[in-house]
């Protein structure tokens, strides 16, 4: 008897791709993991960075692979005597409930809260809305 004969062989399609909008969710919430990582750098006095490799011409002119880092921007910013937190997909801030573009606390404390409420609303998708809207603009 064939060894392979012994095996339960089927034919399948493999699923790479999740749902568009469940990938934009998930940038999105990883987006506001690294914010809260800039939060907690700025409440520390320092500045987030992150590592990454980039290619450089060297003097012979080969291109090499070189350490650097990268500067996160924050979402968030000092003004009116308090402190605007934004929402961002990508480069471009989205409107929370259709029209307002951030939110405003007393403290640099109270970012946090407002951080972790955008990551909720982004799990269960009540900011797809507005992605979809800032998504649109980008293509036109």
């Amino acid at each position: 008897m064939s060894h392979l004969a012994k095996l339960n062989l089927k034919t399948v399609n493999r699923n790479t791709k999740k749902e568009p909008v469940i990938e934009r969710r998930d940038k999105l919430t990883a987006a506001i993991d690294e914010q809260l990582k800039v939060l907690a750098a700025a409440q520390e006095g320092r500045e987030h960075t992150v590592p990454v490799k980039r290619w450089q011409t060297n003097e012979t002119g080969e291109r090499t692979r070189v350490d650097g880092v990268k500067r996160i921007r924050a979402w968030f910013f000092e003004q009116d005597g308090g402190w605007y937190v934004q929402c961002k997909y990508g480069s471009r801030v989205l409107h929370i409930n259709g029209k307002s573009n951030a939110v405003f606390v007393d403290k640099l404390e109270g970012v946090a809260d407002v951080l972790k409420a955008f990551k909720n609303a982004a799990e269960t998708g009540e900011l797809d809305k507005a992605i979809v809207l800032v998504t649109k603009a980008r293509s036109s």
